[in-house]
């Protein structure tokens, strides 16, 4: 059984949220938010051909977390809910991903739109998001049914510390 895990970053994401209160809580709720992803420069070659995706999905860190939360209370509901049904950030490996679309690559720097993360959160791995991959027809999604487009205007409200 492994016990530890050990994940190095490899570039670090700037938008212009620099606070958790306030910021969009899911891609849909940023469109049109401009971010940069800088590359470190040992992983600039991973980069080749990337360029030719509109949208990227991207694995990052949730660097400003200090507690886990195995029970909480979402964004978008009232009702507490395990941390696993749910896109919390107080995660017990405070791992995110979103979906963000890619606008250019210049060098080592990503252009992107539709961020949702804070500054100076470390990427930890970037795939192409391909549709027909990546996108597939749900036949439930639990409690968030009544609560899916909420996304759209909820901002977080700084509950997860």
């Amino acid at each position: 059984m492994i016990s530890e895990i050990t994940i190095k970053p490899i570039g670090v994401i700037h938008t212009p949220f620099t606070e958790r209160n306030g910021t969009p809580i899911q891609p849909g709720g940023a469109k049109n938010v401009k971010g940069e992803i800088e590359i470190f420069a040992e992983y600039v070659d991973g980069l080749e051909d990337l360029e030719e995706f509109s949208h990227i999905i991207l694995v990052y860190h949730f660097h400003k977390l200090n507690h886990v939360h195995l029970r909480v209370k979402p964004f978008m509901d009232t009702e507490w809910h395990g941390v696993f049904s749910t896109r919390s950030p107080g995660r017990p490996n405070r791992i995110g991903l979103s979906v963000v679309r890619l606008e250019e690559i210049i060098e080592n720097r990503l252009i992107i739109s539709n961020v949702d993360m804070l500054d100076g959160t470390p990427v930890i791995d970037i795939k192409p998001y391909v549709p027909q991959f990546d996108s597939v027809e749900a036949e439930r999604i639990g409690w968030l049914e009544n609560n899916v487009n909420k996304h759209k205007t909820m901002k977080d409200d700084g509950r997860f510390k």
